[in-house]
């Protein structure tokens, strides 16, 4: 099944919506993907009736709007730990984005003024889909609601400026989300990950080379703290970002950002100066 948010006004109102091909069905008294995972209605919604249209990805808002938490893991692919000169690590490196980040699959990322280093991190976003504590590996698969694609914008200068990599991960209007929702089963065997910038693709990578997997990941995470349905989990990013390379690449107004994940789809945001 595969699940979008729309918006329906120019007030930012949106809908969740269940797409089928090139048209959707209005899921009418849920404003997001979010609220469906909140209300256990996941099943419920795969044969519920409701307006139908086409779909309109002018339209798409991030198919989580605001969710309780955006949990990132760091140095997670082997090829993107290897490319930055460091060992596999032994525990799942985290940090946070707050919802004021996010933004649609088609929507414009903000370059700050305050950077001269934006680069890209496509990843695959896990979505959760019941509410855990210390899950037990088994609990921890069956919390996984299902999986959209992300892009962890990031602003390196402002990463590096410390130890902690926060600041340069948190920039509002940075980081698209999209362009569905999927459930597990929609997602082939083999599926890989692919980063454009403009035409030229600078990542590419199997979305299964990772260190610590999804159902991992819930179970480590929901030690520290409680995780709810629509909380969402970037689950790292592979080799090919801009500030690994010889010499550093990095975004700049005008390029189009294209991040595809086999089975889910594909974001495309173009980068702009932010007006301030």
């Amino acid at each position: 099944m595969r699940l979008a948010t729309l918006r329906i006004d120019e007030s930012g109102t949106t809908v969740a919506v269940r797409v089928d091909g090139d048209a959707v069905t209005r899921l009418d008294g849920f404003d997001d993907v979010g609220a469906v995972l909140r209300a256990g209605a996941l099943e419920q919604v795969s044969s519920l009736g409701g307006r139908q249209e086409a779909l309109d990805e002018t339209k798409l808002a991030p198919v989580v709007v605001a969710p309780q938490k955006v949990v990132c893991v760091g140095l997670n692919y082997r090829n993107h730990i290897l490319e930055m000169g460091r060992e596999l690590p032994e525990h799942p490196t985290l940090f946070t984005k707050y919802p004021e980040s996010l933004i649609g699959p088609r929507d414009d990322i903000q370059l700050p003024p305050e950077s001269d280093a934006v680069d890209w991190e496509g990843e695959l976003a896990l979505v959760v889909g019941k509410t855990v504590r210390r899950a037990t590996p088994e609990q921890a698969a069956e919390a996984i609601a299902g999986y959209s694609v992300l892009n962890d914008v990031t602003m390196r200068d402002w990463q590096y400026r410390t130890p902690m990599w926060f600041q340069g991960k948190a920039w509002e209007n940075s980081t698209p989300i999209g362009p569905v929702f999927v459930t597990p089963e929609e997602i082939p065997a083999g599926a890989m990950m692919t980063t454009r910038v403009d035409d030229e693709i600078v990542q590419q990578t199997p979305i299964d080379d990772l260190v610590f997997d999804s159902a991992a990941l819930i179970s480590y995470i929901s030690t520290i703290f409680t995780l709810n349905p629509g909380d969402v989990i970037a689950t790292g990013t592979p080799g090919g970002v801009g500030h690994a390379r010889t010499p550093q690449r990095y975004l700049t107004a005008g390029q189009t950002l294209s991040t595809a994940i086999d089975g889910i789809g594909e974001l495309v945001n173009v980068a702009v100066p932010e007006r301030i």
